[in-house]
């Protein structure tokens, strides 16, 4: 076939707008990896005493602007919600388990800890993989606070193995310090993070009693 000069103006214009067009990226959904090791401590440093508070059971996801992480991601494209199951956790004391998440924590009225942010920046670890800047809302008993939250982030397979850590105090959150001899806690409280992602395409769906929407434990 033949094209005369207005069919070819045409497809060299056609060309021209395709050529000339920004470059769509398309995004990237991880979740939580159920199967994998996940753990999550609060822990104490008082004068008396130390102990952990320690649970794996720790859901969400992290939604990407790009298809894998990248220095200099970040803003309103990249987000993550993480949720952890406070009447989980363990302190290895039966009855100190108990005063925990009954008299202070109230598990049974406030059961989860929610991390919903979006990520500040990215940039290479010199140790390795990515170091990672979250800023977000901590919700805990009840009382939502901003916080502002580092992540070592490290390739594993097709997903990423996150370690983030960060203080919290007592008080921001309207929960008592406990003075009962077994149970002496600190004003101030570390809580790390150590979970396993995985593309959303790759996640098991957990069976049983719970129903996870978009990493949400409900």
């Amino acid at each position: 076939m033949v094209l005369n000069a207005t069919s070819r103006r045409g497809i060299v214009l056609s060309a021209l707008v395709v050529a000339s067009a920004p470059a769509v990226l398309v995004g990237q959904e991880f979740q939580v990896d159920l199967g994998a090791e996940n753990t999550v401590r609060f822990i104490s440093r008082a004068a008396i005493e130390d102990f952990e508070g320690v649970t794996d059971r720790i859901d969400g996801y992290v939604l990407l602007s790009t298809p894998r992480l990248e220095v200099g991601l970040g803003g309103e494209g990249s987000e993550l919600y993480m949720e952890v199951d406070l009447a989980s956790l363990d302190t290895g004391i039966k009855l100190r388990n108990r005063h925990m998440r009954d008299n202070y924590l109230e598990v049974r009225k406030y059961p989860y800890a929610t991390l919903d942010g979006r990520m500040g920046s990215v940039q290479v670890d010199p140790g390795g993989g990515f170091g990672v800047a979250i800023v977000g809302v901590l919700g805990i008993h009840g009382v939502s606070k901003k916080v502002s939250v580092l992540c070592g982030v490290k390739e594993e397979g097709a997903g990423y193995r996150a370690t983030c850590a960060w203080v919290v105090l007592l008080s921001d959150y309207d929960i008592d310090i406990p003075k009962i001899m077994f149970m002496k806690l600190s004003e101030e409280i570390r809580i790390v993070l150590d979970f396993a992602l995985v593309p959303a395409s790759a996640a098991v769906p957990q069976t049983g009693t719970e129903n996870r929407s978009r990493g949400k434990i409900q």
